[in-house]
């Protein structure tokens, strides 16, 4: 008999390749909970950082914000006639909501956004065509007393897809 068929009929080594996934997924779940710090309420009056999530670095039409229970959706259907219209669509109602478009070297005054439903939960506002590729949309949020915001490149204010630039490459015009 080889080494290795020895090896592998060894019992204490066959109960040490079954017993080694059981303990490293254990030992994965107690490292997590160990060191997890448990989620606490937003305090009134404090800031707190959105997530801009991934598709707000692609040309997708939106931008993705989220924080815990706070999740935004900024959409853009392109700039026409040098202005970009965008629209802000909330899980929860908010309070008020300020927008600026960042360009080089500029600091420019915050925009409140309008609602435009009675539930807080839909906004609206129109910002001049950013003017480079390095512009950064800044956003702020309120929901109850808390306040929330956010720093995203202008990336996603153009919807293209791989669709959308074959039918311009098949418009004859």
């Amino acid at each position: 008999m080889s080494t290795v068929t020895r090896f592998l009929t060894n019992k204490h080594v066959v109960i040490a390749m079954l017993v080694t996934p059981i303990l490293a997924i254990i030992a994965y779940f107690a490292v997590d909970a160990a060191v997890t710090e448990p989620p606490t309420a937003a305090q009134p009056g404090q800031s707190y950082p959105l997530a801009v999530r991934s598709n707000c670095r692609y040309t997708s039409g939106f931008c993705a914000l989220e924080n815990g229970d706070i999740k935004l959706k900024l959409e853009s259907d392109g700039v026409q006639n040098d202005r970009l219209t965008l629209r802000l669509a909330s899980a929860l109602p908010l309070e008020g909501a300020q927008i600026s478009m960042t360009h080089t070297g500029t600091e420019p005054e915050p925009q409140s956004m309008q609602a435009t439903d009675e539930t807080g939960t839909t906004w609206q506002v129109s910002l001049p065509a950013p003017a480079d590729a390095q512009a950064q949309i800044r956003l702020a949020v309120s929901v109850d007393g808390s306040y929330y915001f956010a720093e995203a490149p202008t990336t996603f204010i153009e919807h293209k897809t791989f669709y959308s630039e074959h039918q311009k490459a098949q418009d004859p015009s």
